[in-house]
């Protein structure tokens, strides 16, 4: 191993002025944690565009809140698997959500929200359903980023949130997405903090994605309660592939075969449903999530 390089007096009293700088920075904002001024999701959001703040140790986080002491902040580390010496900015997604969690003033939502996530082949009515299911008042219906061109009767931001590849190749870099999948050549996502955010404030979620989709939430959020919708019949299905006036005859094919196969995956699903009368289906979503 080679010798550290050596300061000059300038750079090293620089470095010295910058990580006192940084101490007092984490102490104002411990002090403001025991006065209840800052909440954990402010912490986090702080911690994002402050640098003093993203490498403070989680245990100086969690101790600073009031009620919790060292064995606290430990064991509460040891179940989420967070390391002794590990820094708010080296958090995972996941570890971030459940310290939300575990922190949720009594004066928010008494419980989280239910994930219910929808899927099945295409044509089979998802979006259908999902948009009669924003009328239910303790539902929210995520609305996906996507690569694909809007069709004519779509509106970015209430059909999907329509972005360039380059702009969900970000995206997926700065772990944004819940989960993504590419299908039919195109790349979907659901942005997480949204979804998060719906949770823990009570309210009951909907995404409707595609399967491969459905199956990272399941293993991310295993509380999810994963609907495959079906179609009444094949025939049923088949007319209204074909029925599209947005697909050409040999998309139509694609998507038929497709469809096959995807309909072998309803085994995976905690509920399957089929959509023979979309008010009874969503009916029945709105059961699951009471229930």
């Amino acid at each position: 191993m080679g010798t550290p390089p050596q300061l000059t007096p300038q750079q090293r009293e620089a470095a010295l002025a910058k990580a006192a700088a940084a101490r007092k920075r984490r102490a104002e904002v411990k002090a403001q944690i025991k006065s209840e001024e800052l909440t954990i999701e402010s912490v986090f959001d702080l911690a994002q565009r402050d640098e003093a703040v993203g490498k403070m140790r989680v245990k100086e986080l969690l101790e600073s809140f009031s009620g919790v002491g060292k064995v606290r902040a430990i064991a509460l580390m040891e179940r989420l698997n967070i390391s002794p010496t590990r820094r708010i900015q080296g958090l995972g997604r996941h570890q971030v959500n459940e310290l939300r969690l575990e922190f949720m003033k009594p004066d928010m939502a008494t419980k989280p929200g239910r994930l219910i996530v929808l899927s099945g082949p295409g044509g089979v009515g998802k979006s259908t359903v999902a948009k009669q299911l924003r009328n239910a008042e303790d539902f929210w219906v995520s609305v996906s980023a996507t690569t694909r061109k809007p069709r004519s009767n779509e509106v970015d931001g209430r059909d999907y949130f329509f972005v360039s590849d380059e702009e969900f190749s970000r995206m997926i870099a700065h772990d944004e997405f819940l989960e993504w999948a590419e299908f039919a050549g195109n790349r979907y996502g659901t942005p997480q903090r949204a979804v998060e955010n719906a949770l823990r404030q009570g309210r009951n979620v909907l995404l409707e994605i595609e399967i491969a989709g459905a199956k990272q939430v399941k293993a991310h959020l295993p509380q999810s309660i994963l609907v495959f919708l079906e179609p009444p019949t094949w025939e049923e299905l088949v007319s209204r592939l074909e029925g599209r006036g947005t697909d050409g005859a040999e998309r139509r094919a694609q998507r038929l075969e497709l469809a096959q196969e995807e309909l072998a995956a309803a085994a995976f699903f905690d509920v399957v449903l089929v959509n023979d009368q979309v008010e009874s289906v969503v009916q029945r979503l709105v059961e699951l999530a009471r229930n």
